[in-house]
C-alpha cells in the first residue's frame, strides 16, 4: 500500500502529463509495492483536481471487458474510469491530435441511465430496467503513462487512459434490439480496420455495467441517474494518426465519423 504522500505526489504528476501530453514513466515500475486499491485512490484524487478546476462528473467509462482487449493489452480484469463534461464530443466533430499524448480508438456501447444502480449485487436486469436508451459510441485512448509493460495498476492510475467519448448514431431502447447483436464495422480513410460484436463483452454489455454499479460500491459510491457509461470495447484499439478520418458502421443503429485535424 502507498501512502498519502505518494499518492498524491502520482495524481499531481498525472494532471501534470494531460497538461502537457506527455506521458511518464512505468508506475508499476517505479513503486513494486502498488496495489490496484492504491491505483483507485490516484484516479479518484485525480478526478477531484478536475472538479477543483470546474468539470463535471457525467458518466463512467468499463474497460478490459472483452477478450479482443484483454489480449491487446496484456492485462485480464476489468477497470472503470470517469467522463468528464469536457470529454464528450459530437458526432462528425474534428479532433484537434495535438490534444492527445497518443491517440486509439475503440468501439462501444454507451449506455444513458434513467435511474441510479447500486451494488452490491446489480444484475444485468437491474441494468436493463435503469436505462433511459443505448446509442453507439467511440472512445478516444490517451494515455498518460508508458504503454510497453503496463499494468493494470497503471492504467487505473491513469483515468483507464480515457481521452475522450463521441456519441452518435441512434439511440435504442434496450427492448427495441437484441443488444448482443449489435456489430460495427471500423474504419480508417476508408478502409475497414476492425470489426465485432457487442456480445465480446462479458457476452452481454449490460454485464459490465452491473459489474461497475458493483465496483463503485466497494468503493463508496453508485452510477446516477442521468450519467453515460461506456460498457466496454468490442473491438481491438486502433491507432490513429494525424489526419485520420474515423467512421463506425452500426448498420441499424447509425454511424459515427471524426476526424483528427
Amino acid at each position: 500500500m502507498l501512502n498519502a504522500q505518494h499518492i498524491e505526489a502520482i495524481a499531481d504528476e498525472l494532471v501534470q502529463a494531460d497538461r502537457d501530453r506527455t506521458t511518464v514513466p512505468l508506475l508499476s515500475a517505479r513503486h513494486p509495492g502498488m496495489g490496484i486499491e492504491d491505483a483507485y485512490a490516484v484516479q479518484a484524487l485525480w478526478a477531484r483536481r478536475r472538479i477543483e478546476q470546474g468539470h463535471r462528473v457525467v458518466g463512467h467509462k468499463i474497460g478490459l471487458t472483452s477478450k479482443a482487449m484483454q489480449a491487446a493489452t496484456g492485462i485480464t480484469e476489468p477497470d472503470y474510469g470517469v467522463i468528464f463534461d469536457d470529454r464528450v464530443l459530437e458526432n462528425g466533430t474534428g479532433v484537434p491530435f495535438s490534444d492527445y499524448s497518443n491517440v486509439r480508438i475503440e468501439v462501444e456501447l454507451a449506455f444513458v441511465l434513467a435511474e441510479p444502480l447500486t451494488g452490491p449485487g446489480c444484475t444485468l436486469f437491474d441494468v436493463l430496467a435503469a436505462t433511459r436508451y443505448v446509442v453507439p459510441a467511440l472512445e478516444i485512448l490517451n494515455s498518460h503513462i508508458a504503454l510497453e509493460g503496463r499494468t493494470v495498476v497503471d492504467t487505473i492510475s491513469d483515468n483507464a487512459a480515457l481521452g475522450a467519448v463521441v456519441l452518435g448514431g441512434r439511440p435504442v431502447a434496450v427492448d427495441a434490439v437484441d443488444l448482443r447483436w449489435v456489430a460495427a464495422l471500423l474504419y480508417r480513410n476508408q478502409t475497414v480496420e476492425e470489426t465485432g460484436v457487442s456480445a465480446g463483452v462479458l457476452n452481454h454489455p449490460a454485464t459490465g455495467v452491473a459489474w461497475l454499479a458493483d465496483k463503485l460500491h466497494q468503493h463508496g459510491t453508485f452510477l446516477a441517474a442521468g450519467e453515460i457509461v461506456l460498457s466496454g470495447s468490442f473491438t481491438r484499439p486502433l491507432w490513429v494518426e494525424r489526419g485520420d478520418t474515423i467512421h463506425a458502421d452500426y448498420g441499424s443503429l447509425g454511424a459515427i465519423t471524426c476526424r483528427f485535424e
